[in-house]
């Protein structure tokens, strides 16, 4: 990726903070003094409503606890999540890829002008870590580096209509938006393509994007390339960016998925990730 001008930006959820790991909570014992599963949820920076932490024996199961600030640092991704030798920095939050500054050419939507403002929008969240737009819960983001590129990693709790239709939208991008123009600064033309993106079959509901922008860079003709995932986990949502000039990340974001939306889950159900990754199928 190209690296992005250090301006403070208001994280994503969005994005595209770095992580504190705790301890697996016990089972409720049901009665009216705080169970060890309520410790440990606290502990993990989760608040369960009194409805789930007293289910009767033979209940349905409780909702997953609301995210906390706390539970959204400490579901994110460490280096030990992650193969290839990634990085963690510690200014995830400042960067920005400039090839996604553009205006959308509309004379490419003539019998759909509305699908411009979709593309539009499209590169404002790339560009602005805003993907499934604003959180209406706590938010947390970190970021790695290996070489060239950079992986991007957001958690953050949505209101559930809003996200579910934020997600939906990701999923019509690539028939929306397919391959357009967008003009930079000075007038330099930037060719974007989005195709559709495999997810790995976790959480409650996901979507995945490719995005590359041909364009020019430090002089030079380059093509920034970006695998984008998302994933919905009740009322919170797992987001991964990863790539750069050197082309797309697909299996450390898979991987990164995959982790993230564990480590989430455990959070939720008042647990603490362990700091060495579960092995996934």
């Amino acid at each position: 990726m190209s690296r992005r001008p250090s301006h403070p930006v208001r994280l994503l959820a969005s994005a595209l903070a770095a992580g504190a790991l705790l301890t697996t909570a016990a089972c409720s014992d049901g009665g009216g003094s705080q169970s060890a599963s309520d410790t440990a949820a606290e502990q993990a920076g989760v608040a369960r409503p009194d409805a789930a932490k007293r289910t009767p024996t033979g209940s349905p199961s409780a909702s997953p606890a609301t995210l906390t600030e706390a539970g959204a640092k400490a579901a994110l991704l460490t280096e030990a999540d992650l193969e290839g030798g990634w990085n963690q920095v510690q200014d995830a939050d400042k960067w920005r890829d400039r090839l996604l500054v553009g205006e959308v050419d509309v004379a490419d939507f003539l019998t759909a002008k509305s699908s411009a403002t979709d593309c539009q929008a499209l590169l404002d969240a790339l560009y602005g870590d805003g993907l499934l737009g604003d959180p209406s819960g706590p938010s947390a983001l970190t970021g790695f580096e290996q070489g060239d590129s950079r992986l991007l990693e957001q958690v953050a709790g949505y209101d559930r209509g809003g996200l579910d239709a934020r997600m939906k939208w990701l999923r019509t991008l690539p028939d929306t938006c397919d391959e357009f123009t967008a003009t930079g600064a000075g007038g330099a033309k930037r060719t974007v393509q989005v195709t559709e993106a495999s997810v790995p079959e976790v959480g409650d509901a996901r979507a995945g994007l490719r995005v590359s922008v041909q364009g020019d860079a430090d002089g030079g003709p380059a093509t920034l390339t970006l695998d984008v995932a998302a994933v919905r986990v009740d009322t919170s949502a797992v987001t991964v960016m990863g790539g750069g000039l050197d082309g797309g990340q697909t299996d450390s974001v898979e991987q990164a998925v995959r982790q993230g939306t564990e480590r989430l889950k455990t959070v939720l159900d008042g647990g603490t990730p362990s700091p060495q990754p579960t092995t996934m199928d």
